[in-house]
């Protein structure tokens, strides 16, 4: 997943988006078809009816579009394998997602658990910015989730725990969104917000006295903190009763601690991930 796009610009998360992530659970599953009621001239058909399949699978390629590292005027593209997988609306790997459990869920809410793979991370190669900052690795974290629908309306709030000892501490994210669906599109689109710990931002967006002896910077301290407001906008559409494809955009914008390090170069966040999918 690993190819770099050489023009400039700025998710949780930053990873794709913790708020794409959930934007996507919720917004982007589909209910397979109900087999019709039997009458009494089909006896023949019933017998051979088969009941509708717990399963949902989709599988296709996908990319990713995120910032080089936190704070970064550059993107880079990740080739990425879209996942949509679920059974009985329980067990479920969808996007960053590995594997998840929705422990409680209805057709309203979910509140569940998570392994999700976050790709942020910075490399001292990335940038001569960077030199002396030393790297920081992505990997997994523990996802604790929940979102509710009131109609047309969803609030979510995810929390991601780094599990790999790569010091990036907490996030929570937390979003609202309007979906209408229409045809065979979907739209959905609302703002939110990421909080992160004092780990987190000392991790990305700190520079200690021997970082700044080292890469040149100005010592700069961090707490615990609002790391970004954001708005997310997705959109899918149904090519056919098998292929479907779509676009989930998260535009941030980074704040306090975050905005004022002297490692930001952009405070504007730019997160996408695309995908077309082969629905069994």
């Amino acid at each position: 997943m690993a190819k770099q796009h050489s023009f400039k610009a700025a998710t949780c998360a930053a990873m794709v988006s913790a708020s794409m992530t959930l934007m996507l659970h919720a917004a982007g599953a589909w209910a397979d078809d109900v087999p019709p009621p039997s009458s009494s001239g089909s006896q023949q058909t019933d017998a051979t009816a088969q009941p509708a399949s717990k399963w949902k699978i989709g599988v296709g390629p996908g990319v990713v579009i995120t910032p080089l590292y936190p704070g970064s005027r550059e993107l880079r593209f990740f080739p990425y394998p879209a996942l949509d997988i679920a059974y009985d609306d329980r067990v479920f790997s969808q996007g960053p997602d590995v594997l998840g459990l929705n422990v409680l869920r209805s057709e309203d809410y979910h509140v569940g658990a998570a392994l999700s793979f976050d790709f942020q991370s910075r490399q001292e190669k990335d940038d001569p910015h960077l030199h002396g900052l030393g790297n920081v690795d992505g990997g997994p974290k523990l996802k604790l989730f929940a979102d509710y629908t009131v109609w047309m309306f969803t609030g979510s709030v995810a929390l991601y725990q780094d599990i790999a000892g790569h010091g990036q501490g907490k996030t929570v994210v937390t979003d609202l969104y309007a979906s209408l669906p229409v045809g065979g599109w979907l739209f959905s689109i609302g703002p939110g917000f990421t909080w992160a710990d004092a780990e987190y931002t000392r991790t990305f967006f700190g520079v200690s006295s021997q970082q700044s002896a080292a890469s040149g910077l100005p010592a700069y301290n961090t707490g615990a903190g609002i790391r970004d407001v954001h708005l997310n906008g997705y959109v899918s559409y149904d090519i056919s009763k098998h292929w479907a494809t779509s676009v989930a955009v998260t535009l941030g914008r980074l704040q306090h601690y975050a905005a004022a390090s002297p490692i930001t170069e952009r405070r504007s966040e730019l997160n996408t991930l695309a995908s077309v999918n082969y629905r069994f």
